[in-house]
């Protein structure tokens, strides 16, 4: 009744707007329920809708960037296949290419899905294309960066983005027939799309229906199958299982405590080729690695632990389940690190090799010697790139000259092994400064002939090669040595040479990607080899022209007993130099001199200067106005260097040498007065005769070049028997000495030498107590040991002022002769000392004095205080005077004036025994 009221009294009818409002009310009031059944559903709801937005954006983006790689890579295989298909080349070279190649092009065009298959030659000529009216047009895509290689690009325009590949044909000799393009529009993603939502959105309507229904039933069986658990203990659950499945990736399988697999992915299942039925199994009856197995049986946790599952290498991580909430049990992760490894190790193989590179450059030319940069090529490349190296070079290099044509080749010159390096000194290949003659085919002859390095992977297979030597061939083949690679030497368009690399025994052969790293290697050596064979060559040419331009040997003189001592720098030639110069009246110069730099200017500059002392010597001049000549002559030089322009000099590889330093010294051994002068240069020491040492008190003056400051000179009077000792810088300084303890050493070197030593002994003790087994600069030294005529051999006298007095002189000098048994040097002299006394006494100055010495030869002289000198000059048919030097001059063999400070000395010298026919010889 009550319920028959209510509809009358004022209830809803059924089916009415009333009926409607409630059923909404209930289902979101059912919604609202905190029940499992309505969060399940809810979040089903909100999930399906998210996953079919989130899939549909993904699948679009990656449709798109799959087809833009799938489209790269069908397009490069595509290319290259079709370039290296077989009447590829012929029918590019035939009289028709587009009749054989356009059906082709299209059928694959048509089958493969591609927009365009274009082949043209390597002009850009098209011989196919989709429209059979652009054919034999030009091509619009650059194509030139592909004559090198295939090359893919991306272009995007406004049909989309178009992949196109361009692959060269080429010819067996490298030269490019023509070229293949393959392309298509990367646009086919909105189709692919378009037939993939549907299914999509149909999946997900299901999945929403099935959600629906099967709604009605969670409630009821969840809480029966989760044995009475509530919506919290289920998030706590879902929560622990989310924790573990995405703490981990790549691979995962979950073991429990009793060592039987609860869950294995995907991915765990392919990496471990695991059956379907793996869960609830043994790990140790899966069929896995032992090793593995132990792992994952026992628990033991392991990080990156390898493994080793069929053909692949796995990282392994294990945890255990207990601390995260979960039972006895472990995670592990698997991880495929093959081709990671793969990489690795080609990584390191790239990162030894440059660093092998590094140190070839700083190991590689560390002296400017030929055969010490080779064998510094092969030491370097052993054992990091190969077990055995040798270095061949042309007989020419090894003495720094520049290889000829035809080296290496048949019939032309041989190359010579200059170095050797090797793991074992046992090595059974030919042994350094054996020549080698490379025959054709020869791994040697080859580099030669190309230019480029010859690998040769089997040695067994070379029959050129061994047949060129078949003995050590099997010796080489014996010792286990298998393969070569054979690079030529070369540098600034020179091919100096050869460099084989040898590997053997468990060393892997040669590939081709060792080629590229051995050309290289001897590229960057081969930069230093012929700096070092340029060096050689210059500095054998500058030590030749310095050898050429010092004394060849010591002068005859009896006024000192000299020995020297001369080492040139063992890199780069200097200009010092030395000499003995015999003077008028038995008088002798010692000369010293050391010019600033290095090389064959310097050595030029060193002729130079030596020439000019030699010519000024010959002038009889006093040391410092010697000098003082030659600081203008050298000026002069320097002023003349510096009018070259700079480029000249560049190019010339010269430099402006300014300045130089000498010691010039003159002895008389009549009084034993002995007169110096220096100009920038070490002092002289002196030894005395009772084994004393000291340093010459000389002003030191400037150096040669540098002009405005005069020099002085220094008067000694020597004991005869006193040691003169002078020498260069190089002696007393150096890398590891300066000047000061320089000096010292050479003073207590000098004091250790006996005072009764000979100059040579003394020469020697001081070499080899100073100079240093290589030297960075010149040495030159110079000892003279002091003697003095015996009083026997001067006579002296005075000349009054009184023509008279002729007569009386000339005769004295007669008897003077005849005691020195030279009478028959009586006539020459007594008509020589007339005619000089006879100008004394009409044109020179009292006092007037005549002097004649014997030793080697016989001397005249006659000295006045006047400073006027006599000219010779010839006299005509009319004159009554002027023929007394004349037939002084032919008398004597040589004559000549030299001035003093207190006026001048006329000199005459003829040897001690007459020449005969000496005046039919006037006549």
């Amino acid at each position: 009744m009550n319920g028959v009221d209510s509809h009358v009294l004022g209830g809803t009818e059924p089916g009415g707007p009333g009926e409607h409002r409630s059923a909404r009310g209930g289902l979101r009031s059912w919604l609202r329920v905190r029940s499992v059944a309505g969060q399940v559903f809810l979040w089903l709801l909100v999930a399906v809708v998210v996953l079919v937005a989130a899939a549909s954006a993904a699948l679009i983006v990656q449709a798109r960037s799959y087809s833009t790689k799938d489209a790269e890579h069908r397009t490069l295989d595509t290319a290259i296949a079709l370039a290296h298909s077989p009447g590829m080349l012929s029918a590019l070279d035939g009289p028709d290419p587009s009749a054989a190649l356009q059906p082709l092009a299209e059928e694959i065009r048509k089958s493969g899905g591609f927009d365009y298959v274009v082949i043209f030659n390597a002009s850009g000529i098209r011989y196919t294309f989709p429209n059979p009216g652009l054919i034999g047009t030009h091509v619009v895509v650059p194509y030139q960066d592909a004559f090198t290689g295939p090359r893919t690009r991306t272009t995007r325009s406004a049909f989309g983005s178009t992949v196109d590949t361009t692959a060269p044909v080429a010819r067996p000799d490298g030269s490019v027939a023509g070229f293949v393009a393959v392309g298509v529009t990367a646009g086919h993603v909105g189709r692919t799309v378009a037939r993939q939502l549907p299914l999509l959105l149909g999946g997900a309507a299901a999945a929403l229906a099935v959600g629906a229904g099967g709604a009605v039933l969670v409630r009821r069986r969840l809480r029966r199958q989760t044995h009475g658990l509530g919506p919290a203990e289920m998030t706590r659950m879902y929560e622990h299982h989310d924790a573990v499945l995405h703490a981990v990736r790549e691979g995962v399988l979950i073991v429990g405590g009793d060592g039987r697999v609860l869950l294995a992915n995907d991915e765990a299942r392919r990496l471990l080729e695991l059956p379907s039925e793996a869960e609830g199994r043994p790990v140790i009856e899966l069929g896995l690695d032992p090793g593995l197995a132990e792992l994952l049986a026992s628990g033991r946790a392991a990080t990156d632990e390898v493994h080793l599952a069929e053909d692949r290498l796995l990282a392994v991580n294990n945890r255990s389940t207990a601390p995260f909430g979960g039972g006895a049990g472990s995670v592990a992760t698997i991880r495929d690190t093959t081709e990671l490894r793969a990489l690795a190790g080609q990584a390191e193989t790239a990162r030894a090799r440059l660093q092998l590179l590094y140190d070839a450059g700083l190991r590689v030319g560390t002296t400017l010697d030929v055969v010490r940069t080779a064998q510094e090529l092969a030491d370097v490349a052993v054992p990091r790139f190969a077990d055995f190296a040798t270095v061949e070079l042309a007989e020419a290099v090894l003495r720094g000259d520049e290889p000829l044509p035809g080296m290496g080749t048949a019939g032309g010159l041989r190359i010579r092994r200059a170095a050797a390096g090797g793991i074992s000194d046992d090595r059974p290949l030919y042994p350094v400064g054996a020549q080698i003659h490379p025959l054709p085919g020869t791994p040697e002859e080859a580099a030669l002939q190309t230019g480029h390095a010859a690998l040769v992977a089997d040695l067994h297979r070379a029959h050129a090669w061994q047949a060129r030597d078949p003995q050590t061939a099997d010796r080489i083949l014996a010792y286990g040595i298998h393969s070569l690679i054979s690079a030529p030497l070369r540098a600034r368009g020179l091919t100096l040479g050869t460099v084989t690399f040898w590997r053997a025994e468990q060393s892997a052969p040669f590939g081709e990607e060792d080629v590229a790293f051995a050309e290289e290697l001897v590229a960057r050596a081969a930069t230093c080899v012929d700096n070092a064979r340029r060096y050689t060559r210059e500095h054998r040419m500058a030590e030749t022209l310095q050898r050429s331009l010092l004394p060849r040997g010591l002068p005859e003189q009896s006024a000192l007993e000299v020995a020297y001592r001369y080492r040139p720098a063992q890199r780069g030639v200097g200009g010092d130099w030395f000499d003995v110069i015999p003077l008028p009246g038995f008088r002798v110069a010692l000369v010293v001199g050391d010019v600033v730099g290095h090389g064959l200017h310097a050595a030029a500059t060193m002729g130079r200067l030596r020439t000019a002392v030699l010519n000024f010597a010959a002038l009889d001049l006093p040391p410092d106005e010697l000098l003082a000549r030659l600081d203008e002559l050298v000026t002069r030089l320097d002023h003349g260097e510096a009018a070259v322009g700079d480029d000249d000099r560049e190019s010339e590889g010269e430099l402006v040498v300014t300045g130089a330093t000498c010691l010039y010294v003159i002895y008389d051994p009549v009084s034993g007065h002995c007169t110096m002068a220096r100009a920038g240069h070490p002092p002289p020491a002196l030894v005395r005769t009772d084994g004393s040492v000291e340093y010459v008190d000389l002003p030191a003056g400037p150096p040669l070049g540098v002009g405005g400051l005069p020099f002085e000179t220094t008067e000694l009077r020597l004991a005869p028997g006193t040691a003169l000792v002078l020498y260069t810088d190089g002696l007393v300084t150096g890398r590891e000495r300066d000047l000061e303890n320089g000096l010292a050493a050479l003073h207590r070197s000098l004091a250790d030498a006996r005072a009764d030593r000979s100059p040579e002994d003394t020469c020697q003790a001081v070499s080899d107590a100073l100079v240093p087994p290589h030297p960075s600069d010149d040495i030159a030294l110079l000892i003279a040991r002091t003697q003095l005529l015996e009083p026997d051999q001067v006579a002296t006298w005075d000349v009054p002022d009184d023509f008279a007095a002729v007569s009386r002189i000339r005769n004295a000098c007669s008897d003077q002769l005849t005691a020195w048994g030279l009478e028959e040097l009586t006539f020459t002299t007594e008509l020589i000392l007339s005619e000089l006394i006879t100008n004394a006494l009409r044109y020179g100055t009292q006092p007037i004095r005549v002097r004649l010495l014997r030793d080697t030869s016989l001397v005249c002289e006659v000295s006045d205080a006047s400073s006027t000198a006599p000219h010779l000059r010839y006299a005509a048919d009319t004159d009554e005077g002027g023929r007394g030097l004349f037939l002084v001059a032919q008398m004597a063999e040589r004559w000549g004036t030299r001035y003093t400070a207190r006026g001048k000395v006329i000199w005459s010298e003829q040897p001690l025994t007459a020449p005969e026919f000496q005046f039919e010889a006037m006549l």
